[in-house]
């Protein structure tokens, strides 16, 4: 697998910037094609406007909602352009209860999907929905970058957080293309299941797979010393200078699973280097 049709998702300019670089960066790396959908967000709600609204004020929401595309349309493209990617960009204007439908749309026919994270300062209603849609009815694998880094082309030190779930092994399937160029892959167990078949070796099956795919990969055994898994990882990255971070993408509900779990939106919240998610 390769990556070579990146997505990017922007409903403003300032936060998104980081992201569409990460992607030009990628894209002119991996001579891959670079995308970016730029949608205005028509953020009121159906039946929010009292019977018999006037509707002046619906069709102003719905102008501001396409000058806020064509405005990010314009910036996407002016640095698109002094890129030497290959790249397309267009706008479109959604409302926000259906905004997913149109990610998802797009995620689908992406090999990975470069977002900013969802939580922080100043974002705003819609970002955790696109990287819920990305991943859960997209089924892409979204990278997601914090405000302040800089872009990666080759993560030489990645973590990945292993738990044996298959949302885990479905992330790090998608990572390969990473995982196989960098320096050291380590792969992190926290408090390892006293009984199972694997008690013995935690994480050995999985560093032999990426073993017959050239990854070179260590195992790093902790214990739970901090009450949220996140909070263990984010301090091991720190501590052993990781440049990415690969783990699943876990949903809280059984009956509408693009509600991101405790354990991934802490970790979102926390990071400070890109996160790798696939669900």
């Amino acid at each position: 697998m390769a990556y070579n049709s990146l997505l990017t998702v922007m409903t403003e300019t300032s936060l998104a910037k980081p992201a569409l670089a990460q992607m030009i960066a990628l894209a002119e790396t991996l001579d891959a094609h670079a995308e970016a959908l730029c949608l205005g967000v028509d953020r009121s709600q159906t039946g929010y406007y009292y019977a018999g609204a006037n509707a002046l004020v619906l069709q102003e929401t719905l102008s501001r909602a396409n000058a806020e595309a064509d405005e990010t349309l314009a910036f996407a493209e002016d640095i698109l352009r002094r890129s030497n990617a290959r790249w397309s960009a267009e706008s479109g204007v959604a409302q926000i209860a259906d905004i997913g439908r149109h990610v998802a749309r797009r995620a689908m026919f992406s090999d990975l999907v470069i977002l900013p994270r969802p939580y922080g300062k100043d974002r705003e209603a819609e970002a955790e929905p696109i990287v819920e849609a990305a991943m859960f009815e997209g089924h892409a694998p979204v990278l997601l970058v914090p405000d302040d880094g800089q872009p990666l082309t080759r993560p030489r030190n990645i973590l990945i957080g292993w738990n044996e779930s298959p949302e885990a092994m479905r992330a790090i399937r998608c990572a390969l293309p990473f995982l196989t160029q960098a320096d050291l892959v380590r792969i992190v167990v926290i408090d390892p299941p006293r009984h199972g078949p694997d008690r013995s070796d935690p994480g050995g099956m999985l560093s032999q797979l990426l073993a017959r795919h050239g990854v070179k990969c260590e195992i790093d055994v902790l214990s739970k010393t901090m009450t949220r898994v996140s909070d263990i990882l984010n301090r091991h990255a720190t501590d052993t200078d990781t440049d990415m971070i690969v783990m699943g993408a876990y949903g809280h509900s059984r009956f509408r699973e693009a509600i991101l779990g405790g354990a991934t939106r802490n970790m979102l919240e926390k990071s400070s280097v890109p996160v790798f998610l696939a669900h």
